[in-house]
C-alpha cells in the first residue's frame, strides 16, 4: 500500500490543481487557497489583499485568450514549495491564432492553516512577452543583441 502524501504535499497539489484548472468562476474560491492579507508580487503587480490578488487574475481573463497554467515541476519543503510553470494564452488583440508561453517559476509559502500568504513569480517580462509584442518586440530584440555586442 502506497503511504499518503506529507499534509504539505498535499496541499501542494491541491493548489496545483486549482491553477492548473483556474476559471473566472474558481476565481471566487480564492479564500480556500489564500489568506486574506496574502501576498503577491510578480513583474507587473505587488499587493498584499486577496481581493486585489483576485482582481488581478481577473484581468487576465479580461485581457487574454484562453489563458491556462501548466506546472511542469514541484519542490516541497515544510511550508513552502516552488513551481515551475508554463503560461499559455492567445493574445484578443493581434496574433489571435498563435499561441504564447510564458515559462516561470512561483514561490509560495504557506501558514499554519495550508494555505498561501506569499507568493512570488518569476518570469523575465522582456523575453517571455515585450518580444512577443508588434512594436515593442523590435525594439526589445535590438536591444538585446546591443547587449550582447
Amino acid at each position: 500500500m502506497k503511504p499518503a502524501p506529507a499534509p504539505q504535499h498535499a496541499t501542494a497539489e491541491r493548489l496545483i490543481d486549482f491553477f492548473e484548472t483556474l476559471s473566472p468562476a474558481s476565481l471566487e474560491r480564492l479564500e480556500t487557497f489564500y489568506t486574506p492579507r496574502a501576498y503577491f508580487k510578480d513583474p507587473f503587480n505587488e499587493v498584499r489583499s486577496v481581493v486585489e490578488l483576485r482582481r488581478i487574475f481577473s484581468h487576465m481573463y479580461q485581457t487574454l485568450e484562453q489563458p491556462r497554467f501548466v506546472v511542469t515541476e514541484r519542490i516541497v519543503d515544510g511550508g513552502q514549495c516552488f513551481l515551475t510553470w508554463n503560461f499559455e494564452f492567445r493574445f484578443k488583440r493581434f496574433a489571435r491564432t498563435q499561441l504564447q508561453t510564458v515559462r516561470g517559476g512561483s514561490h509560495l509559502k504557506f501558514g499554519a492553516d495550508g494555505r498561501v500568504y506569499f507568493h512570488r513569480d518569476y518570469w523575465d517580462a522582456a523575453e517571455e512577452l515585450y518580444e512577443k509584442l508588434p512594436l515593442v518586440g523590435g525594439v526589445m530584440r535590438w536591444l538585446k543583441k546591443r547587449a550582447r555586442a
